[in-house]
């Protein structure tokens, strides 16, 4: 963000930003209900207080994973696009088989 909008409004802006992010890349927010902001926390939320406290530990986990990762390999790939959407789409697509039903 930059200084005008972070002297002005500055929550609203962040708000903003993530919701502005989200829509230009097609992103369902509910489907995905967190958001990593730069030189920010993260942002998590939920239908509830107690769904959005477990989105914030899965992520404080994922980020755990990913700084360990990192520290054994700094050249450690990403996960490529075909693997991350197969582990998504098995537990969340329309024809989903994985995981708990709710």
């Amino acid at each position: 963000m930059n200084a005008e909008e972070v002297g002005g409004e500055y929550e609203w802006a962040t708000g903003e930003a993530i919701v502005g992010t989200f829509f230009s890349h097609g992103i369902d927010p509910l489907a995905v209900p967190a958001a990593l902001v730069r030189n920010h926390g993260p942002f998590v939320w939920g239908n509830t207080a107690s769904e959005a406290v477990e989105t914030a530990l899965a992520l404080e986990i994922c980020a755990e994973m990913a700084a360990a990762t990192l520290g054994l390999n700094p050249e450690a790939p990403a996960i490529p696009k075909h693997l991350l959407d197969r582990h998504y789409f098995r537990k969340h697509g329309k024809d989903a088989y994985y995981g708990q039903k709710k």
